[in-house]
């Protein structure tokens, strides 16, 4: 699969941009506050209805506008699709395929897979666990309707026990407490489809993180990822029944995969309190490499993979590591110059430069052809 264009209507920055993709490898470069970034986001947001960022709707609509359009053409197996995004500043976004209104945002995931790579990206290690947490979840649920269905009902019920926690403990009304069961019975029943499929998820990632993280630090370390769950799946409920007390005086949830964690251990040395920052970002960059194995194993294709500015933030050595997984897979990076492709033997099919909300196509000197 890969990207063939996007259109964007008072987008962020932009009143009106256009740009077709090769399916190689394509820079955008400029300098910083240019809307570089902004494309990429446009591009993730068609495939998974979500910001990376984690920007509401109306804080990406143009300033002074109410609403927004994005258009955004995919090639699947030699046929071209089409998805259409419109952003309202005070109503639910419209979502369109091939023309036809979908429902649901769920109807969208898996028409492209996109993996977005990003400087923060390379703290998910020092973070802290919601960090991880959210690296799993958009993973799993851009390869699983299922698990996008349970995870948002899981989260919809945690909401509503917690809001009945809170009358609980507001009004003093020991009635309430009988209604406890009906949502502990739900949130544990969706939870524990959570619990495994993170799990799986989890396991699939150490098997192929190792030969990576291997090769990246030639032979000395071994890497391990551990899903690290607050509950296990079969106690869930009962763990929820003995918090209960707890719960009430905090007047929120305190066990579910909502806590959970996800664990990195360098020969057997935890690698989020006692790694440098070198093994840190070492280990992220491992992390979505296998990312791009797990999700083509997944899918029995090859994913889209955003860049956004991060070779600058490596040293040559994992520069040269990661440009070499970029063979045969649609890329498309933002830099804010040219330099580091020049030398390397990265093959460069399309170069745009963006100005202050406008792209025109470059060259990139001979070589990085």
């Amino acid at each position: 699969m890969y990207i063939e264009s996007i259109e964007l209507s008072n987008y962020r920055n932009y009143e009106e941009l256009a740009v077709r993709f090769d399916s190689g490898t394509n820079i955008i470069f400029g300098d910083n506050a240019q809307g570089k970034t902004n494309i990429l986001e446009s591009l993730y947001l068609c495939g998974t209805t979500k910001s990376h960022r984690g920007s509401k709707d109306k804080d990406i609509i143009r300033f002074d506008c109410d609403e927004s359009h994005i258009k955004m053409f995919v090639n699947k197996n030699d046929i071209s699709q089409r998805i259409d995004i419109h952003l309202k500043k005070s109503k639910t976004k419209g979502i369109a395929i091939n023309g036809v209104p979908v429902k649901k945002s769920s109807d969208l995931f898996g028409l492209v897979n996109i993996i977005f790579f990003s400087p923060e990206d390379l703290f998910i290690i020092k973070n802290g666990p919601s960090e991880r947490r959210r690296f799993i979840d958009m993973e799993l649920c851009q390869l699983n309707k299922i698990y996008l269905y349970n995870l948002s009902k899981y989260n919809k019920i945690l909401e509503q026990r917690n809001r009945l926690l809170k009358d609980i403990a507001f009004t003093n009304d020991k009635s309430l407490l009988d209604t406890l069961d009906i949502w502990d019975m739900q949130i544990a029943d969706y939870g524990s489809r959570i619990i495994e499929e993170r799990q799986k998820f989890t396991d699939e990632i150490n098997q192929i993180i190792y030969g990576i993280h291997r090769k990246l630090t030639d032979g000395i370390e071994n890497l391990k990822v551990k899903y690290e769950p607050n509950v296990r799946g079969e106690g869930f409920y009962e763990k929820l029944k003995s918090n209960r007390e707890k719960d009430l005086i905090v007047k929120s949830t305190t066990s579910g995969p909502h806590r959970d964690d996800i664990g990195f251990y360098l020969n057997d040395i935890d690698v989020r309190k006692f790694g440098s920052q070198g093994q840190q970002r070492t280990c992220a960059l491992s992390l979505k490499l296998s990312e791009i194995e797990i999700v083509s194993n997944m899918i029995h294709d090859i994913p889209v993979l955003l860049l956004d500015d991060v070779l600058s933030e490596l040293d040559k050595k994992r520069q040269n590591q990661l440009i070499n997984c970029l063979k045969g897979i649609q890329t498309i990076i933002t830099c804010t110059g040219l330099d580091e492709f020049v030398e390397s033997k990265l093959s460069v099919s399309k170069v745009y430069k963006v100005v202050k909300g406008k792209i025109i196509e470059d060259s990139i000197q001979e070589g990085a052809k």
